[in-house]
């Protein structure tokens, strides 16, 4: 992948091989080259029934970094937050926290983690799933 300039969009999938059913991070980003500011929305899939088995983030926002040296590895790191409607007989609703940090190469694949509510779901491969 050519270095990118100015603004950019990187689409991303994030989860643990090896484990069928295991949540997956969807992650579509815009990445402000000059500043390493990102922002984006995420989408976390599981295979759960209805209401359940998707959980939407509606805006995320964090920052690049190069580590400058060797391969040049990006750390990105992510946070945003999402409502969590409680199910009946309770009523209402709350804001939950979701982050995730990645180490990934110039071409945005790599390792990485991520939290929502009170899951942690660690060791995952990054692809990068961007079109053209």
């Amino acid at each position: 992948m050519a270095e990118a300039v100015g603004f950019y969009q990187v689409k991303l999938q994030v989860q643990h091989d090896g484990f069928a059913g295991a949540p997956v991070l969807h992650l579509d980003l815009g990445v402000n080259a000059a500043t390493g500011q990102v922002s984006g929305s995420a989408t976390i899939t599981q295979a759960l029934p209805p209401p359940y088995g998707e959980t939407v983030i509606p805006y995320v926002m964090g920052a690049l970094v190069h580590t400058g040296f060797g391969d040049d590895t990006l750390l990105v790191h992510l946070t945003g937050q999402y409502v969590v409607s409680v199910p009946p007989p309770a009523i209402g609703s709350y804001l939950a926290q979701f982050s995730a940090a990645l180490a990934v190469s110039k071409d945005w694949n790599g390792k990485g983690s991520f939290t929502y509510n009170t899951h942690v779901i660690s060791d995952c491969s990054v692809k990068n799933v961007s079109t053209g």
